[in-house]
């Protein structure tokens, strides 16, 4: 981890999340910072660890830089919890997945069923009903910690 700490004192990843929490204290949203770690099977049991959890459940990923491996790893999640509410937050939707490619970040969500927004956390998303498909998940996830 590097210095980055919010108005909390979380020490965060990156000057985006800190940027995104700060956003989200000061408008009052409750959330945990990579409060649980979700197994996902590539070909060996692997662990991921989301940014943020909103108390409705809502699991956020907050990202400056989508790499390969990111949006491999992202499908297999997808493989093994189909029905797992995963939400990214770009810093920049509109970047292209590389330099040759014509798929963006917003793109790749949208052909891959993963909702995203550009460069904030939508206060909607907090707003939105408790998603206990999610919340049975994570109870489970933090009994294995």
């Amino acid at each position: 981890m590097t210095s980055n700490k919010n108005s909390k004192g979380e020490g965060l990843r990156s000057g985006f999340e800190v940027r995104l929490t700060n956003e989200l204290a000061r408008r009052g949203v409750a959330y945990e910072y990579e409060a649980i770690r979700i197994p996902y099977t590539p070909k060996s049991v692997r662990h991921y660890v989301p940014d943020l959890i909103l108390e409705n459940g809502i699991i956020i990923e907050i990202k400056g830089r989508f790499t390969s491996a990111d949006r491999q790893k992202h499908k297999y999640i997808k493989q093994c919890y189909p029905d797992l509410d995963i939400r990214f937050v770009f810093q920049r939707s509109t970047q292209k997945l590389s330099k040759t490619s014509q798929t963006t970040y917003a793109k790749w969500c949208e052909t891959n069923g993963f909702k995203y927004n550009d460069g904030y956390i939508p206060l909607s998303w907090a707003k939105e009903p408790k998603n206990e498909t999610n919340l049975i998940h994570i109870q489970h996830w933090r009994r294995q910690k």
